[in-house]
């Protein structure tokens, strides 16, 4: 691959609006998908969770495959587990950022700037030579208390109140206002409480975007479109959790208004999705640094 020619950015992009535009009409996003296919992307050498638009790129890569182990690995980590890339198979790509510094003649004063890298990276469903521990999927009605999300959830700290007809933060009162549980319904693909979890941690990643905790101003970055693409971000972030908890994350059809928006967006600012993503990625890191170990 031509890496000087390869726009990782426009290729990620357009993946990911194409599998958008996919859904016919449907406000179904390709985050949107049972616990069991929503398992976080690991890296197999370090089993470190990959972040930001690298969970997109892998999560449709394996929808479209149809993997489900959640392992990925470049050329060099499966051979280095015994294991060899099967024939005729193709790498997804992930893209990281390492700061360059450039050149100038002042030694004082070096500036730097982050340049992306792309990494061709192979699911563990594409190799020979390793064995993949894939382990069985769980119902969502054995679900009965999903006490790690609840522990998680109390040790936030975030003031939660309910009894209201909607799912919204409030900043003013810095504070979570949902329906009762009791309102929330199953559906499809997930469980009553399942929906409820994809709700709350909606709600949460707003709660995250203070000032004093992630400080997330879109304003300067995408002006007008800034509450738009915050939602976005509370997409992602519920998404991200819901990956995190094994918990299916699940379509807010009052969402379905922005998707025009989201869309312009990507299409006219092809690094959009991946700044959305990286806040996101910031946001959850937030919310969990203290409280899940």
């Amino acid at each position: 691959m031509n890496t000087a020619r390869f726009d990782i950015h426009q290729t990620i992009t357009d993946q990911i609006i194409a599998a958008i535009e996919a859904g016919a009409g449907e406000f179904k996003l390709p985050w949107h998908r049972a616990g069991a296919d929503l398992l976080h992307p690991r890296n197999v050498a370090s089993k470190i969770a990959y972040r930001g638009v690298n969970i997109l790129t892998l999560w449709l890569t394996a929808e479209g495959k149809g993997y489900s182990s959640g392992l990925w690995g470049t050329y060099n980590q499966w051979a280095s587990l015994g294991a060899t890339i099967c024939k005729g198979e193709k790498a997804a790509h992930i893209v990281f950022y390492k700061q360059v510094e450039m050149d100038s003649d002042n030694t004082e004063d070096k500036k730097t700037r982050l340049i992306a890298r792309v990494t061709p990276v192979f699911a563990a469903e594409q190799v020979t030579g390793y064995e993949i521990n894939t382990p069985a999927p769980l119902n969502a009605s054995e679900f009965k208390h999903f006490e790690e999300a609840e522990s998680f959830i109390k040790k936030t700290g975030a003031e939660i109140i309910y009894g209201y007809d909607q799912a919204y933060y409030q900043p003013t009162t810095d504070s979570i206002h949902l329906p009762h549980r009791e309102s929330f319904i199953a559906t499809e693909t997930s469980s009553a409480e399942e929906n409820f979890y994809s709700v709350l941690f909606h709600e949460m990643t707003h709660y995250s975007g203070t000032q004093e905790r992630c400080n997330r101003d879109l304003t300067g970055r995408f002006g007008s479109e800034s509450y738009a693409m915050e939602e976005l971000v509370a997409e992602l972030g519920a998404a991200f959790l819901c990956g995190h908890f094994n918990i299916s994350s699940s379509p807010r059809q009052d969402h379905a208004q922005y998707l025009t928006h989201w869309l312009s967006i990507m299409k006219s600012d092809k690094r959009a999705i991946f700044t959305a993503a990286s806040k996101a990625s910031q946001a959850v890191d937030f919310l969990t640094r203290e409280t899940v170990s």
